[in-house]
């Protein structure tokens, strides 16, 4: 409640909200295409991901965010990458990984990059947006409802931690 407060606050004063693209296709580790867009109205949080990182138990983390949110809007979208050397070797493994080891269902792209000049378009204009860039696994974005960048974390801000947590049920208010 307070954060929605501070978000309204911040607006009514001028504060200038990020834009970014929201349009560009993610691949489907499902085959097909995936757009932040296609959730606009809802929050999304985006984590570039990785199977084999110090991080990677993140992944029971989201999945129970997702679970716990999902009923009432929140998408928690995995994007796995291999731009920090720990990704497994093909999508498949990575769907297979993610499914035994971790039960995720959350929507998942396939590997793709998320910093320098390949970067995903979306995680391009995140960078010139906001100057956020991922610096390792398992950083996550989080977009508001009208497809704004609300919040960026790091690394070692767990899913279920009150900062994430807090700041979704402000968007699901």
């Amino acid at each position: 409640m307070i954060r929605a407060i501070i978000l309204t606050i911040a607006l009514m004063l001028g504060t200038q909200a990020h834009a970014v693209d929201l349009r560009a296709p993610f691949a489907s580790i499902d085959g097909g295409t995936l757009t932040l867009e296609q959730w606009r109205g809802q929050p999304v949080l985006v984590v570039n991901t990785a199977s084999r990182c110090a991080f990677t138990r993140q992944y029971r983390g989201l999945q129970d965010l997702y679970d716990r949110y999902r009923a009432r809007g929140l998408v928690v979208l995995a994007v796995p990458s291999d731009d920090f050397r720990q990704e497994l070797s093909s999508n498949e493994e990575v769907k297979e990984f993610c499914e035994l080891q971790y039960g995720i269902d959350m929507p998942m792209t396939e590997i793709t990059p998320v910093t320098g000049a390949q970067a995903h378009p979306f995680y391009t204009t995140l960078r010139s947006e906001t100057g956020f860039e991922p610096r390792w696994n398992f950083n996550k974005v989080l977009i508001g409802p009208d497809g704004s960048v609300v919040a960026t974390y790091g690394s070692g801000i767990a899913p279920l931690s009150g900062e994430i947590t807090g700041a979704v049920e402000d968007l699901l208010e």
